[in-house]
């Protein structure tokens, strides 16, 4: 039996009802670009307890978020196939437990911030001020657009990564930033054209459902571009050569190419293998911060 926000729970309750809350996947990836922004020009001396702050406040923060997130948007899940089984929407965890364990994940997150580094908070704030009232709140329900104001929010872990590194906002780590800002609106394309009725049924506007399939495919070519772009000026930056840069313009023609194919040809297969090779284009880039920062 564990204890979690006053709420006791056992350990499959943990894993069937209160695990799924916080999306631990997608988790994981934002907390480790703020971890590679951290270390992808690391200090001579890695201060382990710091380094160590750092990741367990994203996660808390990350996961308070997304709780959340589900919190509020549990009567639209119920109403999307894809999301109808999550723990809200299919009423194994109550709201107030939801809302207890996203404020306690919120609020120790930030705190612990705070402890780090003021401008480290700042950041970190601001990116949990824009994903839950400016994304969640306002806008997810009201425009097609809103998947800017997502990957606005997106952004903010690589940044307050960098930020609490250097300890200032600085061109690598605004680079880094839209690296992420452009990413996520091109991913949350694909994903919102595999369950497009989903959206529809719910009322959530899509640019697939709103402005059709042509202007959806498009964007996904055009965010993929610019995502290749920006990716190789990082690495420049970071005095990237060799095997590594070779590995990485590679992965970039891939991801464009596909995404051009994916407008020409606007298949459902295809759509899927973009989808996916986009969150492999993410990991891998990611994992070539953190290497450039041993390099």
């Amino acid at each position: 039996m564990l204890h979690m926000a006053g709420l006791a729970v056992t350990t499959s309750q943990l894993r069937d009802r209160y695990l799924p809350l916080i999306k631990s996947r997608q988790t994981i990836l934002l907390a480790f670009t703020g971890i590679a922004g951290y270390l992808c020009q690391p200090p001579v001396h890695l201060d382990w307890l710091r380094f160590t702050g750092l990741a367990i406040s994203l996660v808390l923060t990350i996961s308070g978020c997304t709780v959340l997130n589900m919190l509020f948007d549990r009567d639209i899940d119920c109403k999307m196939e894809r999301t109808s089984q999550r723990p809200l929407a299919s009423g194994r965890v109550s709201p107030s437990s939801a809302a207890i364990l996203g404020c306690g994940f919120l609020t120790v997150g930030l705190i612990w911030a705070a402890i780090l580094s003021l401008p480290y908070f700042g950041v970190i704030l601001s990116g949990a001020f824009l994903n839950v009232v400016v994304y969640t709140l306002w806008l997810k329900r009201r425009t097609a657009w809103s998947i800017l104001g997502g990957g606005v929010a997106g952004g903010m872990p690589i940044l307050a990564g960098r930020v609490l590194a250097i300890g200032r906002l600085d061109l690598l780590g605004l680079l880094m930033t839209l690296l992420i800002v452009c990413w996520i609106p091109s991913h949350n394309l694909a994903l919102s054209m595999l369950y497009s009725t989903d959206y529809l049924h719910a009322g959530i506007p899509t640019v697939l459902n709103r402005y059709g399939a042509r202007l959806a495919h498009f964007l996904m070519a055009f965010s993929s571009f610019v995502v290749s772009i920006i990716i190789l000026l990082v690495f420049n930056r970071l005095g990237f050569h060799g095997l590594l840069l070779g590995l990485l313009i590679t992965l970039s023609l891939g991801l464009v190419s596909l995404a051009v194919i994916s407008w020409v040809n606007p298949r459902r297969n295809l759509v899927v293998a973009l989808y996916k090779f986009s969150s492999l284009y993410l990991l891998v880039s990611t994992l070539l911060l953190l290497f450039s920062g041993m390099m």
